[in-house]
């Protein structure tokens, strides 16, 4: 019988399910996902995390509970630093810790990635292989095979991006990180409204990282939290491109809260609005004012247009 690898459809997950997953199918593994996050799955990260817990650490909590008597082990990997320099949110620097003492009787499978300490994504992964008994070389070939198909499908999808800014209708740009903008209880009702109304989305994830420090240091040179930077890189990028911003962002998230006010500041003549996601909100109240910034989107570019013939 195959071994289970358990993925839980939260946080980490919006960045690598691709090398992730194609990593343990390459290696003949049997890979559960979670399902898409639902009320109940909420509702059990909530009973398991801190109050002080954000939104998505909530929610990722109740991803693992969902499989935890599904499979033989659950992927939760630690990441403190994935660029020279640079942090992330410490909710990635604890997750597994976090995890391993919420859980009884749980097998966690994990790999360490951390540039202060020279413990760069391969040995991770190198470590995961021995770890279920596989060979370094087949490790290290999988590691290759999942890396490149994460690589090409970024690809892919950064180049469809720039297609569609050359769009004639309203374009709007989401900026969040990826497990708020995909998730199906904080970004994909956003995403399924606009969409609805012909709305061009841009999203900052796809963002080329090649633009990422240039883009960022116009708004600040202090930030060091790699994953907000891109977020920051996005909006300067594309506030030229765009008719207007939405950022997104879970409650309370700390580095959201510094960033995003410092982007708002910074840049100009861009109509932004912030949804926060938490857990009293309802889709209505959002939807509510989405509709009214999509009516000043509209009115502004109508006037744009009327003064330009």
């Amino acid at each position: 019988m195959k071994i289970k690898i358990g993925i839980p459809r939260a946080l980490l997950y919006y960045y690598n399910k691709d090398l992730w997953i194609n990593f343990f199918k390459y290696l003949n593994f049997d890979v559960i996902e979670s399902p898409p996050s639902n009320k109940k799955i909420l509702q059990d990260g909530e009973t398991l995390a801190i109050d002080e817990a954000c939104f998505s650490l909530k929610l990722f909590l109740g991803h693992v509970n969902y499989l935890k008597d599904k499979c033989d082990y659950i992927f939760v990997p630690r990441f403190f630093s994935i660029k020279k320099n640079e942090g992330v949110c410490t909710n990635f620097n604890c997750l597994y810790d976090l995890v391993n003492n919420s859980f009884d009787d749980i097998k966690l499978l994990h790999y360490n990635v951390d540039l202060t300490s020279k413990r760069v994504e391969l040995l991770g992964f190198l470590k995961v292989g021995k770890t279920l008994g596989i060979s370094y070389i087949n490790t290290y070939q999988a590691y290759k095979y999942a890396k490149k198909i994460q690589d090409e499908n970024l690809k892919i999808k950064q180049i469809s991006q720039q297609n569609l800014l050359k769009s004639n209708n309203l374009k709007i740009l989401l900026a969040a990180h990826p497990y708020n903008l995909y998730d199906e209880l904080s970004g994909r009702p956003i995403i399924d409204f606009l969409k609805k109304l012909n709305i061009t989305i841009i999203y900052s994830d796809l963002l080329s990282d090649e633009l990422i420090d240039e883009e960022c240091r116009k708004i600040s040179k202090d930030i060091n939290w790699t994953h907000n930077k891109k977020i920051m890189a996005s909006i300067n990028y594309y506030k030229d491109k765009v008719d207007g911003i939405i950022i997104i962002s879970s409650f309370p998230c700390g580095p959201d809260s510094l960033a995003n006010e410092m982007a708002i500041r910074k840049v100009k003549n861009i109509p932004i609005i912030t949804l926060i996601i938490e857990n009293l909100n309802s889709d209505i109240g959002i939807l509510t004012r989405l509709e009214s910034f999509i009516d000043i989107l509209s009115q502004k570019k109508e006037e744009v247009y009327e003064k330009s013939n």
